[in-house]
C-alpha cells in the first residue's frame, strides 16, 4: 500500500508542478520502487525495463509513421484533399463546415496527427468560411473537433501504443476496428453541424459539376491511395505494420517530393529532424511508462483498482461508465500518448473482469481520448485551432459545446454496442 500512494502522490505531485511526463513517470516510479526493492537494485530493473520495452518489432512503426505523417504534412496535400471535400457534400446547409470534417478525417488519417490537421486544415478552411459569412468561432469550433478523428481512422500511432502496451492485441485488427468508430465521430460532428447551420442559415455550398468532381477526385488520388496502399497491404496480410510503416515513407517521399514537388531536397534535413524530435518524445515515453507498469503491478495498483471499482457496482455499464468519467477527466489535462500508457494497466484488467473485449475497450479509450484534446483547459488541438483561427478560447467554448454534445453521445454508442468496433476485424478473418 505504501508504494501504491508514493507512486500515485508523487507522479501527480510532479506533472502538476510543471515536470515533464516523461521525466514525472521516472522520478515517481524511481521513488515508489524504493519502497519494494533497494535503490540500487531498482535502478537497474528501470535501466533493463527501459530498453526491453523498447525491443518490440512492432515500435518501429511509430518513427516510420511519424516521418510518413512529417512529409505528408510538408506535402500540400490539405488543400488537395479540402478541393476534394468541397465537391463531395454538394449543397449540404453548412456546407463548408462538412468540408472542414472530411478534409481533417482523411488528412488525419493520412498524418496520423491531430495537432497538424487543426494547424494544417484549419489554415486554408478559416478564410474560405469567413469569406462565406460564418463566425470565426463556429469555423474554429468545426476544426477542432474534428481535427481529432483522423486518430481514430489508420494508420495511427496511438493505435500502435495501445496494442503494445495492452499486449497480444493485433495491430491490423486494432486498425480494422477504428473505421466505423472513426466514421461514427465525423458523421456525429456532421450531423451537428448540419442542425446548427440550417438553424443559423449559414451559407449553402455551389453545386460542382460532374468534370469538377472528376477533377478534384483525380488530383486527390496519389493522397488517398496511401491509405489504400498502407491498409490494404496490412488487412491483405502482404505486409506487417511495421512494414507498412516503411511503405508509407517511401510512397509519401516520392509524392511529396516528385509527384506534388512541394518538398526540395533541400527541406529533407528539416523533416527528418522534425520527425527524429517527435518520434524521440514519443519512444521516451513508451520506455518510462513500460518501467513505471512493471512498478505498478509489483505495487498491486491495478488489482486495488479492480477492487474499488468493483466494490462500488457489479453492473458493468455503471463500472464502463465510471471509467468513461474517468478518462475525459484523465484527457482534459494529459495528452493521449502518456494517458494511454499510465491507464490502459489500470483499466484493462477491470474491463476484461467484466467481459469487455481488449480491442472494443481500446476503441473505446482511443476515442474517450479524443474528446479531452479539444476540451479545455489544455487540449493542444484547441490552442492550435484557436490560434490558427485567430479567436479566443473563452470565445470558442460556447460554440464548441453541441460538438462535444455529439461526440459524448457518438461515445455511448461506442460503448454500449462492441459490434461497432469488433464487426470489421471480425468480417476480415482478423479477429475472432
Amino acid at each position: 500500500m505504501n508504494a501504491a500512494l508514493v507512486l500515485l502522490v508523487s507522479f501527480f505531485f510532479l506533472v502538476f508542478t510543471g515536470v515533464p511526463i516523461a521525466f514525472a513517470l521516472g522520478i515517481s516510479a524511481f521513488i515508489a520502487g524504493c519502497f519494494i526493492l533497494p535503490p540500487e537494485i531498482i535502478l537497474t530493473i528501470i535501466s533493463q525495463r527501459m530498453v526491453s520495452g523498447l525491443d518490440q518489432f512492432s515500435l518501429l512503426a511509430i518513427p516510420f509513421f511519424i516521418l510518413a505523417g512529417v512529409l505528408m504534412n510538408h506535402g500540400g496535400i490539405a488543400r488537395r484533399l479540402i478541393a476534394l471535400a468541397l465537391v463531395l457534400v454538394g449543397r449540404t446547409p453548412g456546407s463548408l463546415g462538412h468540408v472542414n470534417v472530411l478534409a481533417n478525417m482523411m488528412f488525419g488519417s493520412i498524418s496520423g496527427s491531430a495537432t497538424a490537421a487543426a494547424a494544417a486544415v484549419g489554415s486554408a478552411m478559416s478564410p474560405m468560411q469567413r469569406k462565406a459569412g460564418f463566425p470565426d468561432t463556429y469555423s474554429a469550433a468545426v476544426n477542432i473537433s474534428s481535427c481529432v478523428t483522423g486518430l481514430l481512422i489508420p494508420p495511427s500511432n496511438v493505435m500502435i501504443i495501445y496494442a503494445v502496451t495492452a499486449g497480444n492485441i493485433s495491430i491490423a485488427a486494432l486498425f480494422a476496428a477504428g473505421y466505423l468508430p472513426g466514421f461514427l465521430m465525423g458523421f456525429a460532428l456532421m450531423v451537428t453541424g448540419y442542425f446548427l447551420s440550417k438553424r443559423a442559415g449559414y451559407a449553402v455550398g455551389e453545386r460542382s459539376t460532374i468534370r469538377e468532381k472528376l477533377k478534384a477526385f483525380v488530383t486527390a488520388l496519389p493522397s488517398l491511395a496511401l491509405i489504400i496502399i498502407v491498409i490494404g497491404g496490412i488487412l491483405a496480410g502482404v505486409f506487417t505494420a511495421t512494414e507498412a510503416s516503411a511503405v508509407a515513407v517511401l510512397y509519401a517521399f516520392f509524392l511529396s517530393v516528385f509527384v506534388y514537388r512541394e518538398i526540395s531536397l533541400k527541406d529533407i534535413y528539416k523533416v527528418i529532424v522534425e520527425s527524429v524530435t517527435t518520434t524521440a518524445l514519443v519512444l521516451i515515453l513508451v520506455s518510462l511508462s513500460i518501467a513505471m507498469s512493471w512498478v505498478m503491478t509489483r505495487a498491486d495498483i491495478p488489482q486495488m483498482i479492480t477492487e474499488a471499482l468493483l466494490a462500488i457496482s457489479e453492473n458493468p455499464l455503471i463500472l464502463l461508465l465510471i471509467i468513461n468519467l474517468i478518462l475525459i477527466a484523465v484527457g482534459i489535462f494529459m495528452d493521449m500518448t502518456p494517458a494511454i500508457l499510465i491507464f490502459t494497466p489500470i483499466f484493462l484488467p477491470v474491463a476484461t473482469s467484466l467481459g469487455m473485449d481488449p480491442l472494443h475497450f481500446g476503441i473505446m479509450m482511443i476515442f474517450n481520448l479524443c474528446i479531452g484534446l479539444f476540451t479545455p483547459p489544455v487540449g493542444i488541438a484547441l490552442f492550435i485551432g484557436c490560434s490558427v483561427a485567430g479567436v479566443s478560447i473563452h470565445s470558442v467554448i460556447r460554440p464548441l459545446f453541441p460538438f462535444f454534445v455529439a461526440m459524448v453521445a457518438a461515445l455511448v454508442l461506442i460503448t454500449s454496442f462492441p459490434q461497432l468496433s469488433l464487426a470489421l476485424p471480425q468480417f476480415l478473418g482478423l479477429y475472432k
